[in-house]
């Protein structure tokens, strides 16, 4: 017969469960049968994760287009980010640096009116506006689209305008229309992005920053 013990088959033959077990000074013959190892199961292989998207959280910032000649900024169309023109004043370049850093992030209302102006939930008109010109160096603190009424001087400016109503604020820097509204936009993305072509101002007041 057959006895399980402990994970290990052990077979005795009947005569040894007649008597008890093998004779007094008689070696036993070795009826161990070999445990057999088992096969290990090979570790799956992680799927990776799919790349975030731009503004997501994880995702991965592309590096700034240089500056281009001439006098009109330009929009890198895979990124998605402007190129600042060389012609353009420092405060110009750095306001539309400053506004690639919040290129594609979501649209939120509210949003980027904290103080130090970043808000990783996402910023609205006039955040964005307002962050933009605080890169430039032409704003200190955030303002919403009624602050812009009385900000900077009437009319449109050389280089930068904020066109401004009570319900919504744009601006366009060096000839590039920085908007989180899609009016106009074939791709219908909201949030903080460089638009491809302009939008009426038809309502809006325009003001701009003294000298620019």
């Amino acid at each position: 017969m057959t006895a399980v013990l402990a994970g290990c088959a052990v077979v005795t033959t009947d005569a040894m469960a007649d008597n008890g077990g093998a004779a007094y000074g008689a070696p036993a013959a070795d009826t161990r049968v070999a445990t057999q190892q088992a096969t290990p199961t090979p570790t799956p292989t992680p799927t990776p994760a799919p790349p975030a998207q731009p503004g997501e959280v994880g995702a991965v910032s592309p590096a700034p287009p240089a500056p281009v000649a001439g006098a009109v900024a330009t929009v890198d169309p895979t990124t998605g980010l402007a190129a600042p023109p060389v012609a353009a004043p420092p405060a110009v370049q750095n306001a539309i640096i400053a506004a690639n850093q919040i290129i594609g992030k979501p649209y939120r209302y509210g949003g980027g009116h904290r103080p130090g102006f970043l808000d990783p939930r996402g910023y609205d008109c006039s955040g964005t506006v307002s962050f933009a010109l605080n890169g430039g160096g032409l704003i200190e603190d955030p303002l919403d689209s009624t602050g812009f009424f009385t900000w900077g001087e009437q009319g449109p400016g050389t280089w930068i305008t904020v066109y401004t109503k009570s319900s919504h604020a744009f601006m366009v820097i060096a000839g590039l229309r920085l908007d989180t509204s899609a009016a106009g936009d074939p791709s219908g993305a909201k949030g903080p992005r460089w638009r491809p072509v302009l939008r009426s101002t038809r309502g809006f007041k325009a003001r701009h920053p003294e000298g620019l």
